[in-house]
């Protein structure tokens, strides 16, 4: 029976990559509890696990007296002559090895689901601890559950969850595909294993992309300074080199475009521009604004407003469809992007609460100009 409670823990440790350090004082903890349980709690013990032998040995210590006050810790020389065929004197300690039948059937078996209780919390707490960890970082995971709002990954025979506002709207996913996701959050449960939060629409999913393509940004010699998504149709990404013989928007191109086109295929054809970072609020607005071309900036550097003068022909480019162009350069820059016409009309083109009727507004006005 020793040998059985062992080997079945050292098979789950094995599955659940649990320590066999935690293992083993797991199970020591859970004999001493049933000794103090059934010998008091004065008793003095040992409880031995060999994890390699399959073992489990509990030595109980007494001391031999001629009269026992305390049956936890003392034994009459007789007793103990009794129970080891030795000769004792008063005085001698007396170790005597427990059997594990000793505890009973029923006993054991609470053990055993006592022990399987307490490596499910240890699971808990190694999974969560592991996670913790590589928040912010890229993995692999199988689909193997569709639902309508969520998509369940598998990892490492963990589950990671993939909520619908995570994902890509474009991208379709089947059972059994492998795909990267970055970990964004975890979410502890009163029951069970932690709830891992996975995206590929967080826009640090896009800064790992980069960081894994492009070794300079890696070593710290291309720096990403911000970062704006529409996950799967459009992308600003402001990068400044540390180094000045090398260019940032080049490494980061590459030859070809090769580098930007594997980050662009992992996104599902994100189209994704890449700016130089710099001081200068006017410049680095403008570049946000690519590829429209403007007259004038007016910055007002304290509230965080840039206006924007340009020719009549160029306001298309810079709100883009569905004013993306303007609201990704928006967020990008920190700036609150007006654009002002030629005819002098401010067309408030910062993101509000419902974007789509301000965008037919001006698509509208552009078309009457027109």
């Amino acid at each position: 029976m020793k040998s059985e409670i062992v080997e079945a823990f050292v098979q789950m440790a094995k599955m659940k990559s649990i320590d066999r350090d935690i293992l083993e004082s797991v199970i020591k903890d859970s004999f001493r509890k049933m000794m103090e349980k059934k010998h008091g709690p004065t008793a003095n013990f040992d409880v031995i696990v060999n994890m390699e032998k399959g073992n489990i040995e509990i030595f109980l210590y007494k001391t031999v007296v001629e009269e026992v006050n305390d049956p936890a810790t003392e034994i009459d020389v007789e007793s103990a002559k009794d129970k080891s065929g030795e000769d004792f004197e008063i005085g001698d300690d007396f170790v005597e090895e427990i059997p594990i039948d000793e505890f009973g059937r029923r006993s054991v078996l609470n053990l055993k689901q006592n022990l399987n209780q307490k490596l499910r919390e240890i699971d808990k707490e190694v999974t969560f601890n592991f996670y913790k960890e590589q928040v912010g970082e890229i993995l692999v995971g199988e689909v193997y559950q569709i639902k309508p709002n969520s998509i369940l990954l598998i990892h490492n025979s963990n589950e990671l969850f993939f909520p619908k506002e995570e994902q890509i709207a474009k991208e379709r996913y089947k059972k059994g595909d492998n795909i990267r996701v970055i970990i964004k959050r975890l979410d502890k449960k009163s029951s069970g294993p932690p709830l891992v939060v996975v995206s590929r629409a967080d826009e640090r999913f896009l800064y790992k992309l980069f960081e894994l393509e492009i070794p300079e940004i890696y070593d710290g010699i291309l720096e990403i300074k911000a970062i704006a998504r529409d996950p799967g149709e459009r992308a600003k990404i402001a990068v400044i080199s540390n180094d000045d013989k090398i260019d940032a928007v080049g490494a980061c191109v590459g030859m070809k475009g090769m580098r930007i086109h594997s980050i662009v295929r992992e996104l599902s054809n994100e189209n994704i521009d890449v700016i130089n970072y710099t001081e200068d609020s006017a410049l680095y607005i403008a570049r946000a604004l690519s590829p429209a071309k403007l007259q004038d900036i007016y910055i007002d550097n304290e509230n965080k407003i840039a206006k924007i003068y340009a020719d009549e022909d160029q306001v298309s480019l810079i709100i883009g469809k569905n004013g993306q162009n303007i609201k990704l350069a928006s967020k990008l820059t920190g700036y609150q992007i007006d654009v002002i016409r030629e005819n002098g009309e401010e067309a408030k083109t910062e993101e509000e609460e419902k974007p789509e009727e301000k965008v037919t507004e001006n698509t509208k006005e552009e078309n009457s100009n027109n």
